[in-house]
């Protein structure tokens, strides 16, 4: 085990034993800043000092990089935002491995993640920050890495073409696919996309092969933007080098195929899922990013405003009842669920989830994956997840009037159930349940309450103005001129900060309906869902569109993507 740090400072005759208690004092006032920076930050030692005893601290060899020579052929190795986010810069390549030099050994994590993305062998050594922010400057100019210059070395890599061309143009040989697929331009180009999309917190990156072009595209706050287009023919290499990395069979163009990858980027775990689906003119890939680092599974932080977020908690503490969340596809459904069951995630509480698929693990709770090739539904599930004596279960979608019926079951027996629906809004979805096929005395009987939710993208802080909105706009919203004569509406002018977009980040909005005696009267004498929205107001339920509202005079979002995510209340 690697000595600590201090102790070393003051073996080395750098610091003395009353310097290290004031060190180890002040390191506390600090969390999460590491005792060597916090020596050098109160003048104790200099950043030749901090090198040495970090060299002693992991037996590594010190490197002065002033005197250093570095091959452009090494330098190409790393991208620059790849050597940006893990502060190391290479220096030599020898065979296959490739050494760098780094400020931080004390990120161990660090070679085992290049070690996945570059496919060598790495060899760290150790040297001051200030040298690595100089190489950085000297070495990565803006012109020199960006992705739009990737893809133009590629384009003209004419040896590159007529390999991937001799590949194609006859029966796949398996070893010479896998050969390009792990060659070093297609290993750099789809690292640089991965690298973009994670820094982004992009939610999908998709792969498009189309008749004379081969696009590139990144969600990010729940849009498409579309990134440089490499060469059509490198869909083949780099559908085959993500097919590969996600253990598919790279044999195999004519099926859909499903995969996933595990990576650790800047020291966290990042799930990309892949989708492999033949089109006409290729294999098209959709990877959904699960950045385990972005989403925060507490519900103090899924957006909430106190008073509903105090109701919300007050129903996933029942002892029993069906809580529903609604919503379309990525308005955040899972994650408000997550966060609901990992504030119930105690000792004394047995959480069951059903889920397709898991997308984060939670310790402390059993999860299930749906497989519906094997019979694995999630009728089939819930039936053995009730013989497992729970406490509370996340079914992760009601689907049919068979998952409904057990989960009302589940319900009525002492449990409490959490599903997903996708509908409009909370009072459509007894509609919906009643389409299914579910008797209308057991909805009334068991459901407690329905979230109803959307995401809408936030205006970018650094460079929000005010604006004076259309009259058609207005109109939009269901306001008069008069009506919004004294308030202000913003926009996001497009910077760096957010490529442009205006907006950066997303916002929830919440519509949360509490069943009451009456509500639940109102369902049995089948009262359409405009009467059912007005009652549910009546007794406090805030709308969509309301919470679209309030966000939008607090100049949080703009009119638009309130327009675009909510309707006109009835």
């Amino acid at each position: 085990m690697a000595r600590q740090l201090g102790q070393i400072l003051v073996d080395m005759g750098f610091i003395d034993d009353d310097q290290l208690e004031m060190l180890v004092e002040e390191q506390a006032q600090q969390p999460g800043v590491k005792i060597g920076k916090v020596a050098e930050d109160m003048g104790m030692i200099i950043d030749t000092q901090l090198v040495q005893a970090l060299a002693e601290q992991f037996d590594m060899q010190i490197v002065d990089l002033g005197e250093i020579q570095v091959n452009e052929e090494v330098l190409d190795e790393v991208t620059e935002a790849m050597a940006q986010m893990y502060q190391a810069v290479p220096i030599q390549l020898n065979g296959n491995t490739l050494t760098l030099a780094t400020a931080s050994p004390e990120n161990i994590t660090v070679a085992d993640e290049l070690r996945t993305f570059l496919g060598r062998d790495i060899n760290l050594v150790v040297c001051t920050q200030h040298e690595i922010e100089k190489m950085l400057e000297e070495f990565y100019d803006s012109e020199r890495e960006t992705i739009e210059r990737i893809v133009a070395d590629l384009a003209d890599d004419i040896a590159l073409k007529e390999q991937i061309d001799a590949l194609t143009s006859g029966p796949i040989d398996l070893t010479s696919a896998e050969s390009l697929a792990d060659s070093v331009p297609v290993r750099k180009l789809l690292n640089m996309v991965l690298l973009l999309a994670i820094k982004d917190h992009a939610s999908d990156i998709h792969f498009e092969p189309f008749e004379d072009e081969f696009r590139i595209r990144i969600k990010a706050d729940g849009v498409l933007y579309e990134m440089v287009p490499p060469p059509r023919h490198l869909a083949f290499a780099i559908t085959t080098r993500i097919k590969v990395m996600a253990n598919l069979d790279i044999a195999e163009r004519r099926l859909p195929q499903d995969g996933r990858i595990e990576l650790v980027v800047g020291g966290h775990p990042v799930d990309l899922r892949v989708s492999v689906l033949p089109t006409m003119f290729g294999e098209s890939v959709v990877m959904r990013v699960l950045d385990r680092s972005v989403v925060s599974l507490d519900l103090g932080n899924v957006g909430m405003d106190e008073r509903t977020i105090d109701q919300f908690r007050e129903v996933i503490e029942k002892p029993n009842g069906i809580v529903l969340v609604t919503g379309p596809t990525g308005s955040g459904k899972t994650t408000t669920l997550y966060s609901a069951l990992s504030e119930l995630n105690t000792i004394d509480e047995k959480l069951i989830t059903t889920e397709d698929p898991v997308e984060y693990d939670i310790d402390g709770i059993i999860q299930v994956p749906i497989n519906s090739e094997v019979g694995v539904t999630f009728a089939s599930c819930l039936r053995a997840i009730l013989r497992q004596d729970p406490d509370k279960i996340l079914v992760g979608e009601i689907r049919d009037i068979e998952t409904g019926e057990i989960a009302v079951q589940a319900s009525l027996t002492g449990h409490l159930v959490f599903s997903t629906l996708h509908t409009n809004d909370a009072p459509s979805t007894i509609t919906r349940m009643k389409d299914m096929g579910i008797p209308t005395f057991m909805i009334s009987a068991t459901v407690e309450a329905i979230l109803a939710q959307r995401l809408v993208r936030r205006i970018c802080n650094n460079c929000r103005e005010e604006i004076e909105p259309s009259d058609e706009v207005i109109a939009q919203l269901g306001f008069t001129n008069d009506q919004v004569a004294e308030k202000q509406f913003y926009r996001g002018k497009g910077c760096d900060h957010c490529n442009n977009s205006g907006y950066r980040g997303r916002v929830g909005l919440f519509e949360l309906m509490i069943l009451n005696d009456h509500l639940r009267e109102m369902i049995m004498q089948n009262a359409s869902t405009d009467d059912m929205r007005e009652q549910a107001r009546k007794y406090g339920m805030v709308t969509l569109r309301d919470a679209g509202l309030k966000n939008m005079f607090e100049g949080i979002t703009t009119p638009e993507e309130v327009i675009r995510e909510t309707i006109v209340d009835g």
